[in-house]
């Protein structure tokens, strides 16, 4: 059964959110005056910043990982939730514009980002990455492959930073697009989304054996059930999440025609 204290621990995890907090107090602290000088210390950066690592283990280092790894559908859904709302939104947003920029002058990063930023661009690959990560021999095999599951949560939010880039970039280089793009933007991403969650909800057949045979958590709640309550979550939360940032784009786009 589920082990309530099981948190993740392992040093790439643990190693690898503490070099990100330490390469941005790097840059946030000694390496402002050169990067930024003058510029105050980014306090709300920080707490966005900070608050997007943490989430980023409640996803991945926390029981849920295994609750979703060995029991439901819907838990594992969760993750990825986590990571491409929360976590990805608050890393962008916690990433001040000086701090980007000079990375980005670099013609070798800029240039693939441009592409893949492009708003068509990235509605279509994190489209194709989250259904073709849903595809049921492959979303089996990263349940029973620890590395491969690794792989696919790193996909998933670096596919999560592409699809938030035209809408929430921290860049003047590479900038969010205007309100009315943003808007149309959103609204595709919505539609090209769609059909793996159509598949995942309406499907008469459990698609992932791991969850069809696992042991059942809750009386009466069969993995029909739990499949069903993915698929729902998935269009869901991603509706209401797209909505509310739509609407957040429509008055300031009503504003700025006033």
């Amino acid at each position: 059964m589920i082990d309530w204290r099981h948190w993740h621990n392992e040093p790439w995890l643990i190693g690898g959110l503490v070099f990100l907090g330490w390469l941005w107090a790097v840059a946030a602290g000694p390496g402002r005056s050169r990067l930024a000088p003058g510029t105050p210390f980014p306090r709300g950066h920080a707490v966005r910043f900070y608050l997007s690592l943490f989430v980023f283990y409640l996803a991945v280092g926390s029981p849920l990982d295994q609750i979703g790894e060995r029991f439901l559908f819907s838990a594992h859904m969760l993750q990825h939730q986590l990571l491409v709302y929360p976590a990805a939104i608050l890393f962008l947003l916690g990433l001040p514009v000086w701090m980007v920029d000079p990375l980005l002058s670099k013609a070798w990063l800029a240039a693939p980002l441009r592409v893949a930023t492009h708003p068509v661009i990235a509605a279509l690959l994190y489209s194709l990455i989250v259904g073709i990560w849903h595809a049921p021999s492959l979303y089996d095999l990263a349940l029973r492959d620890k590395l491969v599951h690794v792989v696919e949560h790193v996909m998933f939010f670096l596919a999560a930073l592409i699809f938030w880039w035209p809408v929430l970039s921290p860049s003047a280089i590479l900038p969010r697009r205007n309100y009315a793009v943003q808007m149309l933007y959103l609204v595709g991403v919505v539609v090209t989304m769609t059909p793996v969650f159509a598949y995942i909800t309406f499907t008469q057949d459990i698609l992932y054996p791991t969850y069809e045979f696992a042991p059942r958590l809750l009386a009466n709640f069969t993995a029909a059930d739990d499949q069903l309550l993915a698929g729902a979550m998935m269009k869901l939360v991603g509706i209401m999440v797209s909505l509310g940032t739509f609407m957040v784009a429509f008055y300031r786009w009503y504003q700025e025609k006033k």
